[in-house]
């Protein structure tokens, strides 16, 4: 595994990097157009991962969602619905909007703590029934213990599992305890063949952090200075005011480039966000979601 990391660059994790992240977030409502607010509306995964949800509440949500653009003919849809895998056959049967993912959490979310075997069968069948997109949990433990090949092999076995669906890979941010996890396991998981990284399942505090994400697009700029290949990212959890999710925008287009501020590379997990985003943007207080 050391082989890996030794193809990254890791100097700027000397750095103060809460620093670095400060002014970027300082100088964010530079973006605050109403432009770029429809542009980060693009990004959201419209997310409901509660213990009560069933097919009338899921359906529910599809239904605003299919119904969006006849009252909003001005804005762009959200990316994607995450929902859990008992929901994905719900989404399929009442989701009819075109272009709209469906985004399954999977291998023992949000805690990971499942074997393998299980994992793999539950993310399967979440495609089976309909998901494009899977998201799933590293095994935190085993990474903070260093057992770095166990993470590498089970995310390798995923994405195998599920073929050419996207898999989304949840480091769990705010308990690696330090950058460097978070520089770790952003490597572990894009080479194991992870299409996106995310900070969190948002069932955690932290949950996400600029400086997470900061960490995460340096690895990702990396791996794409090398390869040609770019990965997504995803900050997730706790991100529901717009001058938030402006800081995210605002770190991943400095740190990654404009060719990242689409929805192909950039998501946001929320489920709050939507509503304000939409009030800021009309200037008038909105619930559809």
């Amino acid at each position: 595994m050391e082989n890996f990391f030794n193809k990254y660059n890791n100097d700027f994790l000397k750095e103060k990097i809460n620093q670095k992240v400060s002014v970027i977030a300082n100088n964010s409502h530079q973006y605050a157009s109403a432009e770029t607010l429809k542009q980060i509306f693009s990004l959201i995964d419209l997310t409901s991962l509660n213990t009560e949800d069933n097919c009338n509440n899921i359906s529910d949500m599809c239904n605003k969602v299919n119904n969006f653009k006849a009252k909003y003919p001005d804005m762009p849809n959200v990316a994607a619905l995450c929902i859990y895998p008992s929901m994905v056959k719900c989404v399929k049967e009442n989701l009819s909007e075109a272009n709209i993912n469906i985004a399954a959490v999977g291998a023992g979310f949000p805690s990971s703590q499942t074997f393998l075997e299980v994992k793999i069968a539950e993310v399967k069948q979440a495609v089976a029934m309909g998901a494009n997109e899977i998201d799933i949990v590293i095994s935190v433990g085993e990474l903070l213990k260093g057992n770095y090949e166990f993470v590498f092999d089970e995310i390798k076995q995923i994405k195998e599992a599920i073929g050419d669906k996207h898999l989304k890979v949840i480091l769990e941010s705010g308990a690696l305890i330090s950058h460097e996890n978070i520089w770790k396991a952003s490597i572990l998981a894009i080479e194991a063949g992870a299409d996106f990284i995310k900070t969190s399942t948002g069932k955690q505090q932290p949950a996400a952090t600029l400086d997470a994400v900061y960490v995460m697009t340096k690895v990702i700029k990396d791996y794409y200075n090398r390869t040609g290949k770019k990965i997504g990212i995803k900050p997730a959890g706790g991100i529901s005011l717009p001058e938030d999710a402006l800081g995210y925008y605002a770190v991943v287009k400095e740190n990654l480039g404009e060719e990242w501020t689409n929805n192909e590379y950039f998501r946001i997990g929320a489920s709050r966000l939507a509503n304000n985003l939409l009030s800021e943007i009309y200037d008038d207080e909105i619930k559809h979601f």
